[in-house]
């Protein structure tokens, strides 16, 4: 017999400082990462390839820090792992004000991707631990929201600070950064700290974990979706404005429409869906993605500069539904799948899907930009329809991908 959990919202009174830390860290980012490679280009005698190897080095280096700390997670809870991530992003910011040379900016921004991916793995654990079921797809929407808010009110920040194009500008940005990781730190020492009750089966450890044929096919569906997500930044403003020409702001309407239907219809939309089944709605957001991606390639077919501009904006729409639907329901699925003796490391190995998503798709998508764009859109329409297949198979396997939104079993 189930029980609809109706009235329990998520109390952002009583972990107010959660969800404060995260604006604080997603703001911080949004005004750093339109700047990033500006930034080192004007405090660095660096060209724009040394700089990119750096950043790209970096990010393969921070591929094994989630599960490397996904036992320090299981044995000393969340709390005191997310605090050591925020030390170490401040400390990478930080180091930006001191570097000139490549293999400075590749260590500064490992602290930062490492730190980043961490993060991420322990925010997974927390909100699963404060957060009743019933109530974490709610949760889930929350920070995501907040964190798209704090992403889009952070860009707008950056743009407006580097219209003044000043050194000091940028240096500003950089120590802004590192002190929003240390008021992050700060705020989260009054998050509780919930650790595995002593007695759980933590045997097995991560060999435990790899054997869960059932959890790797959900990190392969994350792997999926991941993939979908990283297209909003790396590859529709180049289609947009370099391959259909558009203008400039097409790109930049995109990026506000997406961060405007996220942050606000996050949480409506999570209530409307409440008593649906999981896994279905996993497929209906990769549907969304397919049709957004289709509409794309449509654009590449209108004639009329408006038309195609029409069309891009609605595929945008299609593809933020997608995202929308699926954000909170694969956090929570993943969260409710692992057991909470080995949360940490199953988190881990799951948050390691996005980081080898956000790590290959820069030069995955731009050589299939590169192809053409029926070549481009169709791929991700494949990986989409892949995304709902593996949706499809774990609702089958998977107790939490079968359980309703909303509804405590």
């Amino acid at each position: 017999m189930t029980t609809p959990d109706c009235t329990v919202r998520p109390s952002t009174a009583r972990h107010g400082r959660l969800v404060a830390a995260i604006v604080i860290d997603s703001i911080g980012t949004g005004v750093f990462v339109p700047v990033s490679m500006l930034y080192f280009l004007a405090t660095t005698p660096l060209t724009l390839v040394q700089v990119g190897a750096a950043l790209t080095t970096a990010g393969l280096l921070a591929l094994p820090a989630g599960p490397l700390v996904g036992g320090l997670v299981d044995r000393y809870g969340a709390k005191p792992v997310l605090q050591a991530a925020n030390v170490a992003q401040a400390l990478g910011f930080a180091g930006y004000l001191l570097v000139d040379q490549t293999w400075q900016i590749a260590i500064c921004a490992w602290l930062n991707s490492a730190g980043r991916a961490v993060s991420f793995s322990c925010y997974g654990v927390t909100v699963t631990a404060l957060a009743a079921p019933g109530q974490r797809e709610r949760w889930f929407g929350l920070l995501g929201s907040v964190r798209n808010l704090g992403y889009a009110l952070g860009g707008l920040l950056s743009a407006v600070a580097i219209s003044f194009g000043a050194h000091g500008v940028h240096t500003a940005i950089v120590v802004v950064n590192a002190l929003s990781y240390v008021t992050a730190y700060v705020l989260i020492r009054a998050v509780p700290n919930i650790r595995p009750e002593a007695g759980q089966d933590a045997a097995g450890g991560w060999g435990r974990v790899l054997r869960d044929r059932r959890y790797l096919s959900l990190v392969a569906h994350q792997l999926c979706f991941a993939i979908s997500l990283f297209v909003l930044n790396i590859a529709i403003p180049v289609y947009a404005v370099d391959v259909l020409g558009l203008p400039g702001w097409t790109a930049g309407a995109v990026f506000s429409l997406n961060a405007l239907m996220v942050g606000f219809g996050q949480g409506v939309v999570v209530r409307w869906l409440r008593g649906r089944i999981r896994s279905r709605v996993l497929v209906a957001g990769h549907a969304c993605f397919a049709a957004g991606y289709l509409l794309f390639l449509a654009a590449d077919r209108s004639a009329a500069l408006v038309l195609a501009v029409g069309v891009v904006l609605l595929g945008a729409v299609s593809y933020t539904f997608g995202e929308i639907l699926g954000g909170p329901i694969t956090s929570t699925v993943a969260a409710e799948s692992a057991p909470d003796a080995l949360r940490g490391r199953y988190l881990a190995l799951n948050q390691l899907a996005v980081t080898v998503a956000g790590a290959v798709s820069p030069a995955a998508l731009s050589a299939l930009l590169s192809m053409g764009a029926s070549a481009m859109w169709l791929t991700l329409v494949g990986i989409s329809v892949l995304g709902a297949t593996l949706a499809t198979a774990i609702g089958k396997v998977v107790p939490a991908a079968q359980s309703r939104i909303g509804v405590v079993p």
